[in-house]
């Protein structure tokens, strides 16, 4: 078992090497020494290039403290700008912000307006919603209103709480594919997972099925040839790269689609945590045992997705499609059984409308009982830290369980610098003592859940595409508390001792990676 582990390190490290990753690193890295070459060399103009650069940070400075960024972003680029101001201001320019072309931004405006016209709210739906809860009701009419995305009875929902038992789910419906099959994921590794679905996709486009396949360059750096889209045509299937990566030193790094959505002829949709690579199946161990979770929908709800994905492939493919020929007919449905509601959402970095961090605020601010969250990183501003705190102190059973084994040091460091100030407020702080939890997941009261793509840190809330379900009143919903009960079996409940035992200069370390961890 050690030598297959070994040989599989060797193997993974041999692939990186080779990998784009590496070549980016590379270019970035000699755009940076040319840059502070030219500097070097024309040192006689330092005056000049100091003033104009002093300017710059200057410029930044005031920009930032005036716009609409969460305060914690605002900080974490204000001291760097501060410490280094001739290059402060220079780096932010390259790296900060969402900025798009006026070109691309009309285009992504005609998309929004095209998918908002497809997606017609049911007043019937809302006003029995309204009528039975007028909490429920405000929280599906923000998700209307902001994400355009309106609410649906609950024909079948059905969670799956383990990376293995949504891989066979997954391709059992793919099996079933008649008409259309759309795949828009980060990240996508060959291996025993993606072979195994590949396989079925060129089986349906000989069946003459139409599959789509979106994928975030970045998130397949490491994990993808250069060029595979165009490998995926040569056998039949449509492929767009979200954000090609391109290496020159650019602000469009920040933007990632780090959606996972699966739809499968628009009546069936799967969206979570899972990327279609063979960790999140365990079939290798990267951080231990790997915890996911997805929730897989059918009826009219998954229209939501399909939009949401058709939207995104119009966007990259610089097309403007006729949506409503990808609508499913529904028959009667009179006879569904109806298991209470959900609404299917998105989340885009570039309207300015933090949706996913709302919708979470909303379920902690309006829960009585009890918040149960599973999430690989807590990386969380100030809003979302007072308002675990203060249902805390009002009674309310606030869980979080995280990992135990991290996959980014950093990131788990910065995770962990939250415990001390949420456990004093009463929320418990739970660690996935088998390895690494994946899974984004809320469940509140018995009444409400949401799970999706959506972390709780910087980058998912406020810089990536995202997307998640919100559910109400259904059975499902059991199974995401089981699910989260059965965990808790498993998992280190971190006490106020264990706080105290942390040695001062990993608090020390703890607190000043996360004035930066927005820019993790």
């Amino acid at each position: 078992m050690k030598i297959k582990r070994e040989l599989r390190k060797k193997l993974m490290l041999r692939k990186l090497l080779v990998s784009r990753a590496v070549f980016f690193g590379i270019a970035i890295t000699a755009q940076l020494l040319i840059l502070i070459a030219i500097i070097t060399r024309f040192n006689e103009y330092f005056v000049l290039f100091y003033s104009i650069s002093i300017l710059i940070s200057i410029l930044a400075l005031i920009w930032i403290i005036n716009d609409n960024y969460n305060p914690v972003y605002k900080i974490a680029w204000i001291i760097p700008i501060l410490l280094f101001p001739i290059f402060g201001g220079l780096f932010y320019l390259f790296f900060a912000g969402n900025r798009l072309s006026n070109r691309r931004k009309q285009k992504m405006i005609s998309i929004a307006e095209n998918a908002r016209n497809a997606l017609m709210m049911d007043s019937i739906i809302v006003n029995e919603i309204q009528s039975q809860n007028e909490t429920a009701y405000n929280q599906v009419t923000y998700i209307q209103n902001s994400s355009y995305c309106p609410p649906y009875h609950n024909w079948i929902s059905e969670y799956l709480p383990t990376g293995e038992v949504i891989f066979e789910r997954l391709k059992e419906e793919l099996e079933k594919a008649e008409n259309f099959i759309f795949l828009e994921y980060f990240i996508i590794d060959e291996g025993i997972m993606w072979n195994s679905i590949l396989d079925i996709l060129i089986k349906k486009v000989k069946q003459g099925v139409d599959v789509r396949i979106i994928y975030d360059d970045l998130g397949c750096m490491t994990t993808l040839p250069y060029g595979y889209d165009k490998k995926l045509a040569r056998a039949g299937i449509k492929c767009c790269v979200f954000n090609r990566m391109i290496p020159v030193l650019s602000p469009r790094l920040n933007n990632r689609d780090h959606r996972k959505i699966a739809i499968i002829d628009g009546t069936t949709g799967f969206t979570g945590g899972i990327n279609l690579a063979d960790e999140y199946i365990n079939a290798i161990e990267k951080y231990g045992h790997w915890k996911d979770s997805a929730i897989m929908l059918k009826g009219k709800a998954v229209w939501n997705l399909t939009v949401m994905f058709l939207s995104m492939w119009d966007y990259l493919g610089q097309v403007e499609e006729h949506i409503d020929r990808f609508r499913p007919y529904f028959f009667s449905d009179t006879n569904q059984v109806r298991d209470g509601y959900v609404q299917p959402f998105s989340d885009s970095p570039l309207d300015d409308e933090p949706v996913g961090e709302t919708v979470y605020l909303n379920l902690i601010n309006k829960a009585r009982r009890y918040v149960y969250i599973t999430t690989p990183y807590l990386i969380i501003g100030h809003e979302i830290v007072t308002a675990l705190g203060a249902a805390a102190k009002g009674g309310v059973d606030v869980r979080i369980i995280t990992p135990h084994h991290p996959d980014k040091w950093y990131v788990h460091a910065v995770t962990r610098s939250y415990y001390k100030t949420l456990i004093d407020n009463g929320v418990k702080i739970y660690e996935y003592l088998p390895g690494f939890i994946h899974s984004k997941s809320f469940v509140v009261d018995d009444e409400y859940a949401v799970v999706g793509t959506i972390n709780m840190d910087y980058r998912s809330l406020y810089l990536h595409f995202e997307c998640g379900v919100w559910m109400y009143q259904c059975k499902s919903i059991f199974d995401i508390k089981n699910d989260f009960l059965n965990t808790l079996q498993i998992c280190k409940n971190i006490t106020p001792a264990d706080i105290q035992q942390i040695k001062w200069y990993k608090a020390v370390m703890r607190s000043v990676l996360r004035v930066f961890s927005p820019l993790m």
